[in-house]
């Protein structure tokens, strides 16, 4: 398109060019024509015989206006022409400067890409040689083969003299030389090789001659912390058989004093068939028993207790709601401040203590503790509850199987007992049916066993 353009505006301009230069013919000739036209009048306004000629003047006037057009359409012709002629000579530049220009370029990544690979290829090369030569050191075999290669360097260098000197005896004794010197450097560097590796397999030896004497220590600690804990177990085993057989013996001579003491009461009333007084007297013998004995590490008290009034209205509003079969026993618990105890059958269990906290007279609205014990016979799981409305506390208890030990959670009903839970599962193996994340919250689901069973044995005697 540019040539194009270029083609049509030097057409306009040699079009411009040739009808200026006719103007300026015609103008010429008409003013030369004038110029002896003047000339040619006389003063007195005759005309001279040289007027005869004004006519064929005038045709040759006439005559020259063809001549001008035909003067145009050369000079158009001749500007056209050297107009295409111009813009060819441009085209063929162009072209000439677009070809050499690819020519350069094409040859100038040639030269690029030629001096790239060299110079990978020399790297490459380079790093081999370091390569190569930083494991001849170390290897007995690159050793030997680099003494070789070195010997042939000498040997060809030696030879090379001899030929120049044309003395070959000197050459044949330099040769052997560097051969025995090559050898000899070979067989010193294999002994250094040698000695290094005998150095490092002597150092294995005795780092595994250490680790097994420290292997042997280890299995010796294991075994005396492993016999001292089953002698502190026997131990232990044996002082709560002598505690259970002295509470049985305590137990027996009590109910013996007891029936003696109601069969000289019946004797003395002189009544072998006073029915009543018997039974009277069994009932006395029977509690008197119970309160020598032990429940769970908790006496029963003997004597009254301030919180007897509070125990007896538990255990009335609970059998009046709910039955007397929900309570397997209710005590104050002197150990723990007389605090009134429920004990509750695994069945039972989620039912009384949803029934604790709802009911209007005793809304025990805030759980203070929960945690579980192992008795080795059996597991229960102790919950003290405070009622804030009326500043009274109650405590629940629930035995549980210890081969499996499950029970019903309390978090939907307290979501404070949510952690001690979670405790008990880690530390005892307890679990709580409905809780919403029951995990290991101390020792890692990882972790082998349950620490605060008495029949745990560590996984790791070292522990």
């Amino acid at each position: 398109m540019d040539e194009e353009k270029d083609l049509a505006q030097r057409k306009r301009e040699a079009a411009e060019r040739a009808k200026q230069l006719a103007r300026e013919r015609l103008a010429a000739r008409q003013a030369a024509e004038q110029a002896k036209s003047s000339d040619s009048v006389p003063d007195d306004g005759v005309k001279a015989p040289s007027d005869l000629s004004t006519q064929p003047a005038n045709k040759e006037t006439d005559a020259a206006q063809p001549a001008s057009a035909e003067d145009l359409a050369a000079a158009k012709k001749r500007a056209a022409e050297e107009a295409r002629a111009k813009a060819a000579e441009l085209r063929r530049q162009r072209e000439a400067a677009a070809g050499a220009g690819a020519g350069d370029d094409l040859e100038a990544a040639k030269k690029k890409a030629a001096e790239e690979a060299r110079a990978k290829a020399a790297e490459l090369r380079r790093q081999r040689e370091a390569a190569s030569g930083a494991g001849a050191g170390d290897d007995l075999e690159a050793a030997k083969k680099k003494a070789a290669e070195e010997a042939r360097a000498k040997a060809a260098e030696l030879r090379r003299q001899r030929e120049a000197a044309a003395s070959g005896a000197g050459a044949g004794d330099d040769l052997e030389a560097a051969k025995k010197k090559a050898a000899e450097e070979a067989r010193a560097k294999a002994a250094e090789l040698r000695r290094q590796r005998e150095a490092a397999e002597s150092g294995a030896e005795d780092d595994l001659e250490l680790a097994k004497k420290k292997a042997a220590a280890a299995a010796k600690a294991r075994a005396a912390a492993l016999a001292k804990q089953k002698a502190a177990e026997a131990s232990g085993d044996d002082d709560e058989l002598a505690k259970q057989k002295a509470a049985a013996a305590a137990k027996a001579k009590a109910a013996a004093a007891v029936k003696a003491r109601a069969a000289a009461l019946a004797k003395q009333q002189g009544g072998a068939g006073d029915e009543g007084a018997k039974q009277k007297a069994a009932a006395a013998a029977r509690a008197k028993a119970a309160a020598a004995g032990e429940d769970g590490g908790a006496a029963k008290p003997s004597a009254s207790s301030p919180n007897d009034p509070l125990l007896q209205k538990y255990v009335r509003i609970i059998e009046e709601h709910l039955g007397p079969d929900v309570l397997e026993d209710a005590y104050i618990n002197r150990l723990a401040k007389d605090v009134p105890t429920l004990v509750v059958p695994k069945e039972a269990y989620y039912k009384v203590a949803e029934f604790l906290k709802y009911n209007e007279q005793l809304r025990f609205d805030y759980l203070s503790e929960l945690h579980g014990t192992d008795f080795q016979t059996h597991m229960e799981v102790y919950v003290h509850l405070y009622s804030y409305p009326n500043r009274q506390p109650v405590a629940l208890k629930v035995k549980i199987e210890r081969d499996n030990p499950e029970v019903d959670s309390l978090v939907p009903l307290w979501p404070g007992a949510n952690w001690p839970e979670c405790e008990a599962y880690d530390l005892l193996g307890i679990r709580f049916r409905g809780h919403p994340n029951l995990i290991r919250i101390f020792l890692g689901e990882q972790w082998v066993g349950h620490p605060l069973r008495k029949d745990y044995e560590p996984y790791d005697a070292e522990v």
